[in-house]
């Protein structure tokens, strides 16, 4: 037995499946999915074959062709890796399937009544596999390591639209009154976790021959209007790190309720409608899900013990994208934004610096405890060490080499180091990666990304203390980005007078941008600023992203009174929060005084 990933089951000296055939029916009323998946493999096979399963029914598994009944067994619950399928597979076995159903409480889906989307009429369904929970879709070798192309047919109510990271094929009828069938098919292999499937009242808008934007229909023409620059941010990125190898890139909003800013599935980006700031001021984010294209999708880390090989390289990715279309100014103050969310992720897990470690060791960790900016933000400032280091132009030559020799594939960080030590020999060592990656904390020296604008917008934070206010028209003129790295330079705690002050010049209890209405609700919150009060309710019932969640709970927490409103909000919306965003903030309110 060898099990390469702490959480998986996948044992690679077992058959691997190269392609799934998925037939779903989804069911809203007993919020299952039900159906068939067949494992098929490149050359026929036998024995044992472990899979990953976690709340999953199992009705039969069979030889797909002859039909012939394959024994199973259910290994015991285990609370992160959930149950090992183990098949005993007769000789000859070309492909595998299982028959089964998902459980409504399934961590990988989230299913949302009409009054939970923005039409309010019709039922919403959507995935997040990422990192583990696959397995709560369908039993499979949930690990990034054991890459498959698919092909599925989605069976939904009718008036519904099934969308998935895959090209879309035919639909029409489905096989019972009232349903509609979807076809899928996805020909680049891809990690379990990248497998996503969202199923609502649904229309697109076409963005450019190669992407179009998905949403409620409310909500559709907003999101084109905000993401219509796409296209120059796909050649930006193909001009840094090579042609885009998905066909397609399209990108769907989804309620509120999605716990993350962007979910990077393959053809089909998953994005919060908290980036719908009327003013296109949140389009970074597309910008870092557009980038996962080459640093994750296309070269995908083996396990998420080398999460940073994903997410280190994509923050550093979407910057130089951002620096392509905008400019120097602009990637500064992103950087400025990033340093910020690091030093608050070195702060949380003070108390557990091997969590602060590049490359981790998660044995008995689950992925989503572990889950912070240090792996983007600590990561992206070592590759920007690299490419000083390097020089920009041998970098980026580099930089496509190891996308040619890793396309397609999982690896980890020490074939990263591997395959950098034979291209460019020493650069290791030049930049002291050891200490980036095994140690914890931040290594000195660490890149810097000056700015004089930059510079004075944080020495006019820091003057607040002793009394200096900038001046409104000043302020007025910031760019969204340029006010949000002022507010995250304040006191964490200002008066009343002060917090009136801000609100009335800069309206900011009004903000559209998400990003600065919720740096400022905290600042509210912290403060006991009780007309923010109604904004910081209604932020928190209706959004259910994390990023926004965790330091809002904790601003609450912070004043008797404020802890008493935070447990009241939680209890009136914790119903409509995805399953991980219910468990932060629980984690975050069991944290607070007794």
């Amino acid at each position: 037995m060898i099990r390469t990933d702490p959480h998986s089951y996948f044992d690679d000296l077992q058959p691997r499946a190269n392609r799934w055939h998925l037939r779903l029916l989804v069911d809203f009323d007993s919020r299952i999915l039900g159906g068939e998946v067949t494992l098929m493999f490149p050359r026929p096979v036998s024995g044992i074959l472990d899979l990953d399963s976690k709340g999953l029914a199992i009705h039969r598994v069979w030889v797909t062709v002859s039909g012939a009944e394959v024994p199973y067994e259910l290994g015991p619950e285990e609370p992160i890796l959930g149950r090992r399928l183990r098949l005993t597979l007769p000789e000859a076995t070309h492909g595998v399937s299982i028959a089964y159903e998902t459980s409504p409480e399934a961590v990988g889906l989230q299913w949302l009544e009409p009054a939970q989307t923005e039409g309010g009429r019709l039922p919403f369904l959507f995935s997040q596999c990422q990192a583990i929970h696959a397995r709560t879709l369908l039993p499979c070798q949930d690990s990034a390591v054991a890459r498959v192309t698919y092909e599925a047919e989605v069976v939904v109510p009718e008036g519904l639209r099934a969308v998935m990271s895959a090209g879309a094929g035919s639909d029409g009828p489905g096989p019972f009154p009232g349903t509609r069938v979807f076809h899928f098919r996805m020909p680049q292999p891809i990690p379990s976790y990248l497998l996503a499937l969202a199923v609502g009242d649904l229309e697109s808008r076409e963005l450019s021959p190669r992407s179009r934007v998905w949403a409620e229909p409310a909500t559709v023409d907003r999101a084109a209007w905000e993401f219509a620059g796409v296209e120059q941010m796909i050649v930006a990125a193909e001009g840094l790190f090579g042609p885009y190898e998905w066909e397609r890139y399209d990108m769907l909003v989804l309620p509120p309720s999605f716990p993350y800013g962007g979910m990077e599935n393959p053809r089909m980006t998953f994005l919060t409608p908290t980036l719908l700031a009327g003013d296109r001021s949140l389009v970074d984010v597309v910008a870092h899900e557009l980038a996962h294209s080459w640093t994750g999708n296309l070269v995908t880390n083996a396990t998420a013990e080398h999460f940073w090989l994903n997410e280190g390289f994509t923050v550093w990715a979407e910057r130089r994208i951002l620096r392509a279309i905008r400019g120097e100014e602009a990637a500064a103050l992103a950087w400025a934004i990033g340093q910020n969310a690091l030093d608050e992720s070195l702060e949380r897990f003070r108390e557990q610096p091997e969590l602060t470690l590049l490359r981790t060791r998660l044995a008995g960790v689950d992925p989503d405890d572990a889950f912070s900016s240090i792996p983007y933000e600590k990561g992206a400032r070592l590759v920007a060490a690299l490419e000083r280091a390097a020089g920009e132009t041998a970098f980026l030559a580099f930089l496509r080499d190891y996308m040619g020799r890793f396309r397609f594939t999982s690896i980890t960080t020490e074939q990263f180091c591997a395959f950098t030590e034979e291209r460019l020999p020493g650069l290791l060592g030049r930049v002291d990666a050891e200490a980036w990656l095994f140690r914890p904390g931040m290594p000195v020296p660490v890149p810097a990304f000056p700015s004089a604008r930059l510079d004075g917008i944080t020495g006019l934070a820091q003057a607040w203390a002793k009394g200096t206010r900038p001046p409104e028209a000043l302020m007025r003129d910031w760019s969204a980005n340029e006010l949000l790295v002022f507010l995250q330079g304040m006191p964490r705690e200002l008066s009343l007078e002060d917090c009136a002050w801000l609100d009335r010049e800069l309206g900011l209890t009004a903000r559209g941008n998400c990003e600065i209405l919720a740096e400022w609700l905290c600042l509210a919150a912290a403060s006991g600023y009780e007309p923010a009060y109604p904004r910081i309710r209604e932020m928190l019932v209706r959004v259910g992203r994390m990023k926004y969640l965790r330091p809002l709970y904790a601003a609450l927490g912070r004043h008797p009174a404020t802890r008493a409103l935070a447990r009241a909000v939680f209890q009136q919306a914790a119903a409509g929060y995805h399953t991980l965003s219910r468990r932060l903030v629980q984690t975050v309110l069991a944290g607070y005084p007794v």
